[in-house]
């Protein structure tokens, strides 16, 4: 390794400067293939521990109730978003990006070894205890047999959860330092390969899911949870070597200092806070003198910390981002409602035997069940297959005729298709509780657990994954891209936490939303008298709800994207990368 650019930055010997001749990757294949490898890897894992979830906690292993499990799947969701933060200032403070990615997947790691753990009866027993006795009670569409009722409490609830949310510190910390890290390799080589590699980057995600869903959600329905928790550990194990091993090849920053507690200041200050050192009429003032500052100084700033002048102008860009990121947060609920409420729905709806597999000695056949965690496979295929086109085609086409829209025109469009997702799941759950009703049901059996579902084929479900898909190419690639290039250099880390942190936020409002509509009290996903099902809540009321949320934020979204004015590029934290550069 060679030292280039900041000081303290590293770089492969055979890769110091900008690439002039050939590809924009010159030089810099190793580091970003082994990025791409190890995303997927824990993408694999993150959607092996993700898909089948719900079914985990509602089957008869732990008992939980349908909406439990869902808000439990919400709460994880959004806790593995939401402490982004954490990852990004441990990074910016301490560790710098490598170290914490390789503390994170440490970290992951362990805690997802507790996953199969209790899958295990004996692990199980152990961690948990007995699970206690509950009450039989009526519980079918006719009235006529019965089913076991809801526990008092959530049996290893403690357990659960506390696993959960180690999972998700590693989770958020990984993801917040990871997609910079990969980024960091190709950010000297232009924008449009900074742009190109997004598209790389979510691609690859991509393929770790198409693995976790087609091989791991199969196993985990058919045939053993355990075997099916055990798959996501070797995932995260083979990633960490991988990343290990491509340690050389590498582009590797030090911690730069966190400036959230500076931000903090400057936003108390421009409210009009005065015993902090300052009022709105000063800081319009130093705002003035920092742009006029600017305007006269040289283009080869001095090494150094940050001045003032520097903060308040990285402030300004701050103050610009946030409101397109809050508008981000009805979207993110919409979002995850694909793997909680998406699928909650999916094992309602008639699931079809995909094959059977007869024994020798027996008359009975066993048939394995078309795993309702495939239909995210919708969701993935779109990507996989528009992402390419996009990056290779439309993108390049766009480019030449001075076409291509700006990252917000884009992020809008995504919103757009997330509405109309949301509104194909309220009509088709709409559709689902008339076949309930008048009774034209069928009982499946899912794992070692029979859920009473609507004769409507679970294909119908096709529809919304379909629209999500084409909603995240839309609004979460271009957000990345607009995340990491709108930051200026000393913040990129932090922007790039706050964005994970408002998809928690999203994630944790959906699964307020959900408690909220589950209370004894007119609560439209309140039925407790049927168990483990949905057959007698009002879900569609729950997706049409969020419609109505995502039609507001939308055209909210659309006059924020057309009133947004591109934050001109401020000198950062990192010094005389210019300087050594071009020596």
């Amino acid at each position: 390794m060679a030292p280039a650019g900041c000081h303290g930055e590293r770089r492969p010997l055979l890769a110091v400067g900008r690439a002039r001749d050939g590809s924009p990757l010159k030089g810099r294949w190793a580091a970003c293939a082994a990025v791409l490898v190890v995303e997927s890897l824990e993408r694999a894992a993150f959607f092996s521990i993700t898909a089948n979830l719900v079914l985990y906690l509602n089957s008869s292993t732990f008992n939980w109730g349908g909406t439990q499990a869902s808000r439990a799947s919400l709460l994880f969701l959004g806790a593995s978003y939401l402490l982004s933060p954490v990852g990004g200032w441990l990074a910016d403070v301490y560790l710098g990006r490598y170290g914490t990615v390789v503390l994170s997947f440490l970290l992951y790691l362990l805690a997802a070894c507790l996953l199969p753990t209790m899958a295990s009866l004996d692990g199980r027993l152990s961690l948990c205890g007995q699970m206690p006795s509950y009450s039989i009670q009526n519980c079918s569409v006719d009235h006529t047999g019965t089913c076991p009722g809801q526990p008092q409490y959530q049996y290893c609830a403690p357990v659960v959860y506390s696993g959960l949310l180690l999972l998700a510190l590693g989770i958020s910390s990984t993801r917040a330092n990871l997609t910079p890290f990969g980024a960091d390799q190709v950010t000297d080589r232009g924008e449009d390969t900074t742009r190109r590699f997004f598209n790389w980057f979510y691609w690859s995600i991509n393929i770790g899911a198409v693995f976790a869903l087609l091989v791991v959600a199969f196993i985990q329905q058919n045939i053993s949870f355990l075997v099916g928790y055990l798959i996501p550990v070797a995932c995260l194990a083979l990633a960490l070597l991988i990343f290990l091993l491509a340690t050389p090849a590498f582009v590797t920053k030090p911690p730069m200092g966190s400036q959230v507690s500076v931000m903090i200041k400057l936003a108390l200050q421009s409210c009009g806070c005065t015993w902090l050192g300052g009022n709105r009429a000063r800081l319009s003032t130093r705002w003035s003198q920092a742009g006029a500052r600017e305007s006269f100084t040289n283009s080869r700033p001095q090494p150094g910390p940050p001045s003032h002048e520097e903060d308040l102008a990285n402030f300004q860009v701050m103050a610009k981002i946030l409101p397109v990121m809050l508008t981000f947060i009805p979207y993110w609920m919409v979002y995850f409602q694909m793997q909680s409420t998406y699928y909650l729905q999916g094992l309602h709806l008639h699931i079809p035997s995909i094959f059977q597999h007869g024994q020798t000695h027996a008359s009975t056949t066993h048939n394995y069940m078309f795993p309702d965690a495939w239909l995210l496979l919708a969701n993935v295929v779109v990507l996989l297959a528009l992402v390419p086109l996009k990056d290779r085609v439309i993108d390049p086409f766009l480019v030449r005729r001075k076409l291509l829209p700006s990252a917000l025109k884009r992020m809008s469009l995504g919103m757009f298709f997330g509405l109309a997702s949301i509104l194909a799941a309220g009509v088709l759950e709409r559709e689902r509780l008339q076949y309930v009703h008048h009774n034209q049901t069928v009982s499946q059996r899912i794992g070692k657990d029979s859920y009473v579902a609507a004769s409507l084929p679970i294909w119908w479900q096709i529809p919304q994954y379909l629209l999500i898909g084409i909603s995240e190419l839309f609004a979460s690639i271009p957000g990345l891209e607009f995340a990491y290039s709108e930051a200026p250099k000393s913040m990129k880390g932090a922007i790039m936490g706050l964005f994970f942190f408002i998809s928690g936020v999203g994630s944790l409002l959906g699964s307020g939303l959900l408690t909220l509509l589950s209370l004894p009290s007119h609560g439209w996903m309140h039925c407790p008298e049927d168990y483990g099902n949905i057959n007698n809540c009002h879900m569609d009321y729950y997706f049409f709800l969020l419609a109505g949320i995502q039609s507001v934020t939308c055209l909210l979204f659309a006059w924020i994207s057309v009133h947004y004015e591109k934050q001109p590029r401020h000198p950062g934290s990192c010094r005389l990368c210019v300087e050594q550069e071009e020596d």
